[in-house]
């Protein structure tokens, strides 16, 4: 179409009243601008086929199974024994032996519950009476406690083992209330101690445990407050 119009315009623009000059510039100029139309639509490229940006090229098949998420025990309870010796202020130094149940709150604070059993003795006041009598009707009577006491891992660690084991340890601080039943008497406790927890896995612990045993007696005829030292060891099971 623009070709055909340039065509039918050179021989009206030679055909015009212009000197001879001006008739061929008209046509060199038609000319030109018909061969620069004619090679710009040559070399026009065609239009490119567009494909959409969220075209997926490959769709992947796979086969969807049911995954079954394992459960993990958290072993946050703690279920153990103890062993170990009982100094009773004024009347001796004994075995004691217990059980122990505690619950770990957070990776630095646990309760505690404990239960155990030991001795006390005269045999110091039926020495010195010459053996007439003592303070109790027996020479050796039971005391027994439980209390629940607040723990909080104050430096945790580790061990080593020789050169390839390292095993978690854990410096705690304890104090709680509870109840001591000694001879016929029963007083209300207050202990307070330290002790040290190596974890030989992660479902077992060494534990050795400080505490003292505050609470008041009236054997003497005068009721005062006894300190009484406990010192024991013993393992741990986590479940």
């Amino acid at each position: 179409g623009t070709q055909e119009a340039m065509r039918r315009l050179i021989p009206q623009l030679e055909s015009r009243p212009f000197g001879a000059g001006a008739r061929r510039f008209a046509s060199a100029l038609g000319l030109a601008l018909m061969c620069g139309m004619a090679l710009a639509q040559t070399a026009a490229p065609a239009p490119a086929a567009t494909q959409p940006v969220n075209e997926q090229v490959i769709v992947p098949q796979v086969d969807r199974r049911d995954v079954k998420v394992p459960r993990f025990p958290s072993k946050d309870f703690e279920l153990g024994v103890l062993g170990g010796t009982y100094a009773t202020q004024n009347f001796g130094t004994h075995v004691v032996a217990g059980v122990r149940l505690g619950y770990h709150i957070t990776e630095d604070f646990f309760v505690e519950s404990v239960y155990a059993r030991t001795k006390a003795d005269d045999k110091v006041y039926r020495r010195l009476s010459g053996g007439v009598g003592g303070v109790f009707n027996t020479e050796t009577v039971d005391v027994n406690y439980y209390n629940i006491s607040v723990g909080f891992n104050a430096l945790p660690g580790e061990v080593f083992l020789g050169r390839r084991f390292a095993k978690p340890t854990a410096l705690y601080l304890i104090a709680g209330v509870g109840s001591t039943k000694f001879d016929v008497q029963r007083r209300q406790t207050v202990n307070f101690g330290w002790g040290v927890r190596l974890m030989l896995a992660d479902w077992a612990a060494v534990q050795v445990d400080m505490r003292d045993h505050v609470y008041s007696l009236d054997l003497l005829g005068k009721r005062e407050s006894t300190h009484n030292l406990e010192m024991s060891t013993g393992l741990t099971l986590f479940f």
